[in-house]
C-alpha cells in the first residue's frame, strides 16, 4: 500500500499533465506485478484507455514515460497489453524497509505496533466457551487457537484487548453429569483413578447418556416415541429435579457441583497451558443467569417479549427473518440465551467495550442473530457493535486420535500425540544439534505445538478444513516446522557470522548505505516491507490465515534468497553484512509473525 500510495499520487498528477483530464483515486487499480514480468507493482490501464480514447497499449506508454521524469521514485517501465508495469527505485526500497523496522519497530519480536496510541475503550474477545461437563475437543483447539492468535492480532495493531471466556458450568447438562457420578462413580475421584479432573467428569457423562439409551430403549417398548421416552425417563427426570435444586440453592446439589466443577477446572488448566492460551476474564454462567432472568423480566415489562400459556418466555423475531426463541422455560429456569443476556449486560457495565467479538462455531449461527436482536430491541445501543466470528468445522482423516468414547479427538491426546510425532521426526532427521535431555524436551513441544498451532491458523477461519497430524509435521513444505526451522537456520547464520571479526558488527550496519541490490534481496526486502500491511489486513479480516499465508511466503523468499547467495564471504565484506543484516530483520519478522499464531520460534534445532 505504501508504494500504491505514492505511485496513485504520481499517476493522478501525470494524468492531468499529459491528458488534461482529473482522474478520482476510485478510477485506479493497481495489482503486484506478476513474477514473469519486470516490476514491482502494476497500474490496470485498460479503464484509464477508454477515458482518454487511446489504446490501453499508448495509454500506459504515455504514463510511463511521465512517471519516469520522477527517477526518485520509479527507474523502469514496461507495458504488457493493458497493463503498465512500474518498477520502483531501489534506494525507495531501503529506507522504506530501513524507516520500518529500525526505525519505528525496533525488535518486532517483542513488540510488533502499528499505533503509538491504545484506545481508551477495549476490544473484548470471547473464546473456548467450555461446558464443565467434558473435556475440550478438536473445535475446541480450533476455537481457542483462533481466539487467542486473533488477541495477538489486534494487539498489534494497536488495539486495547480483553481476552474473556465463558464457561458453561451449570445447566441440565451439567446435572447429568453429577447424577452420573452420584448412581455409578462409588465415590471415584480424580486421585483415586488418576484420571484428569475434565476426563473424569466426562466419563459420567458419557454414562449417563448409556444408562439413559437403555431407560428410553425400554419406554419404547412399551409404546412410548422416542421424544416421550427420553422426556419421561427416569434418569431425565432425576437430572431436571437435580437443577431445579441447585437454582432452589439446596446444600448438598451445591456442594456436589462445586466438588466436581473444580476438578474439571484442574483439568482445564492443564489443557490451556499446553495450548498455550490464556484470559484476562473469565465469566461463569452461575454467576450471570441471574442477570439474565431479570433481563427477560424487563422485556416481559416492555412489552418485547411474550408468555406463553404453559409460563414460558419467547420473543418473536419473524419480522425480523427468524422464529419464535425461547428465553425462559416453563419452570422458570434458564435456557443459553437468559445467561447470554445477562453475560452481554455484564460485560458492558464493567468494560464499556468497542467491539464484542464472539468466536463460536457456525452451528451457533442462529443463537447471536437472534442475541443480538434481543439486545436491541431491548434498547441496548451498544448491541450494534456484537459480532459473531463463526469459524468452520475441522475434522480428522477416519480412525484417526479418537478418543476413549470414540466420538470425538480430544484435546489432551491431541496435544500429547503431536509432541510424540514431533520427537519421532526429528530424532529421525537428527536435528537435535547437541540438544540436552531438557533442551530436547522443549524442543519437541515448541515443535509440536507450532505443527499444530499453524496447520489449522492457516486455513480462512471460515473453511472447513481437514486437519491430518501426518501432514503438520514436515520440515518442507507450508508447515509450521518448516518456518520454525528457517528461523533457526538464520540464527544458525547470524551465530557463525559473530565470531568472525570482519562480520561481528553486521547488526550495526545501516541498510540505506548498499546501492545495488540482486533480485532475490529486492524480493526479500519488499516483502518484508508489506508486514505491517499483512498485520493491518489480518486484523480487517480477523484472520490469522493472513499472516500465515504471508509469513510462509517470507520463509520461501529467504531460503531461495539463501540458496542462491552466499550470506557470508569474506571477500565481500559490504555484501555480506548487508545480507546477514537483512537475515537478521527476516528472523525478526518471522519470529514476530509466529508470535502473533501463538507459535515459538526456535533458536537453535
Amino acid at each position: 500500500m505504501f508504494f500504491e500510495n505514492l505511485i496513485k499520487d504520481q499517476v493522478i498528477v501525470h494524468f492531468k499533465q499529459v491528458f488534461d483530464l482529473q482522474l478520482r483515486e476510485s478510477e485506479l487499480s493497481f495489482l503486484p506485478t506478476r513474477k514473469e514480468f519486470e516490476g514491482d507493482i502494476t497500474l490496470v490501464v485498460f479503464g484509464l484507455a477508454k477515458i482518454v480514447r487511446k489504446s490501453p497499449e499508448e495509454t500506459g506508454q504515455l504514463l510511463g514515460d511521465a512517471l519516469l521524469t520522477n527517477p526518485e521514485l520509479v527507474t523502469s517501465y514496461n507495458v504488457v497489453k493493458g497493463f503498465l508495469n512500474i518498477t520502483i527505485n531501489n534506494k525507495l526500497i531501503i529506507n522504506r524497509l530501513n524507516n520500518l523496522f529500525i526505525g519505528q519497530f525496533g525488535n518486532v519480536s517483542r513488540k510488533i505496533s502499528l499505533s503509538d496510541t491504545v484506545p481508551e475503550l477495549p476490544v473484548l474477545i470471547e473464546y473456548s466457551s467450555p461446558n464443565t461437563n467434558k473435556p475440550l475437543h478438536l473445535g475446541h483447539v480450533r476455537n481457542n487457537l483462533l481466539g487467542y492468535s486473533i488477541s495477538q492480532i489486534l494487539k498489534s495493531n494497536g488495539s486495547k484487548v480483553v481476552k474473556v471466556n465463558i464457561v458453561n458450568d451449570r445447566g441440565i447438562h451439567i446435572c447429568k453429569s453429577m447424577l452420573a457420578w452420584q448412581k455409578f462413580g462409588n465415590g471415584e475421584t480424580p486421585k483415586s483413578s488418576g484420571l484428569k479432573g475434565d476426563h473424569l467428569v466426562g466419563k459420567y457423562y458419557v454414562e449417563f447418556d448409556r444408562h439413559l439409551r437403555e431407560q428410553v430403549k425400554e419406554l419404547e417398548a412399551k409404546g412410548y416415541s422416542k421424544e416421550e421416552a427420553t422426556k419421561h425417563a427416569g434418569l431425565m427426570v432425576e437430572a431436571q429435579q437435580m437443577l431445579l435444586k441447585w437454582e432452589a440453592g439446596d446444600p448438598d446439589v451445591k456442594a456436589l457441583w462445586q466438588k466436581m466443577n473444580n476438578w474439571v477446572y484442574d483439568g482445564f488448566a492443564v489443557t490451556y497451558k499446553n495450548l498455550g492460551v490464556d484470559f484476562d476474564k473469565i465469566y461463569y454462567e452461575s454467576e450471570t443467569y441471574l442477570l439474565g432472568k431479570s433481563i427477560v423480566e424487563e422485556g416481559l415489562n416492555k412489552g418485547v417479549l411474550f408468555k406463553k400459556e404453559d409460563g414460558s418466555v419467547w420473543i418473536d423475531l419473524k419480522a425480523e427473518g427468524l422464529d419464535e426463541k425461547l428465553l425462559l422455560r416453563s419452570d422458570g429456569t434458564s435456557v443459553y440465551m437468559t445467561q447470554d443476556l445477562g453475560t452481554a449486560v455484564m460485560r458492558y457495565s464493567e468494560f464499556k467495550f468497542s467491539r464484542l467479538i464472539y468466536i463460536v462455531g457456525n452451528e451457533q449461527d442462529y443463537h447471536f442473530k437472534v442475541l443480538f436482536q434481543v439486545l436491541q430491541k431491548l434498547g441496548y445501543e451498544w448491541a450494534k457493535n456484537l459480532y459473531h466470528l463463526s469459524y468452520n468445522m475441522v475434522d480428522l482423516p477416519s480412525g484417526k486420535m479418537k478418543s476413549r468414547e470414540g466420538t470425538v479427538v480430544d484435546a489432551d491426546e491431541l496435544v500429547d500425540e503431536m509432541v510424540r510425532e514431533a520427537r519421532k521426526l526429528t530424532m529421525e532427521l537428527g536435528k537435535l544439534d547437541d540438544f540436552n535431555s531438557e533442551e530436547a524436551i522443549k524442543l519437541y513441544q515448541m515443535l509440536g505445538m507450532g505443527a499444530l498451532k499453524y496447520f489449522i491458523l492457516k486455513v480462512d477461519p471460515e473453511k472447513r478444513m481437514l486437519f491430518n497430524p501426518d501432514e503438520s509435521i514436515d520440515f518442507n513444505g507450508n508447515t509450521g516446522p518448516f518456518i520454525q526451522y528457517t528461523h533457526a537456520r538464520i540464527l544458525s547464520v547470524m551465530r557463525k557470522a559473530a565470531t568472525q571479526s570482519e562480520m561481528a558488527g553486521f547488526n550495526s550496519f545501516e541498510l540505506n548505505s548498499v546501492k545495488d541490490l540482486q533480485p532475490k534481496e529486492r524480493d526479500l526486502m519488499k516483502l518484508l516491507i508489506r508486514f505491517p500491511e499483512v498485520m493491518e489486513d489480518a486484523a480487517q479480516k480477523l484472520s490469522p490465515a493472513v499472516i500465515a499465508a504471508y509469513t510462509y511466503d517470507l520463509v520461501k523468499a529467504y531460503n531461495q534468497f539463501y540458496h542462491d547467495y552466499a550470506i557470508v564471504d569474506a571477500t565481500q565484506i559490504s555484501t555480506s553484512l548487508f545480507r546477514l543484516k537483512l537475515s537478521s530483520e527476516c528472523a525478526k519478522v518471522i519470529n514476530g509473525a509466529l508470535l502473533l499464531l501463538g507459535i515459538e520460534s526456535p533458536e537453535r534445532m
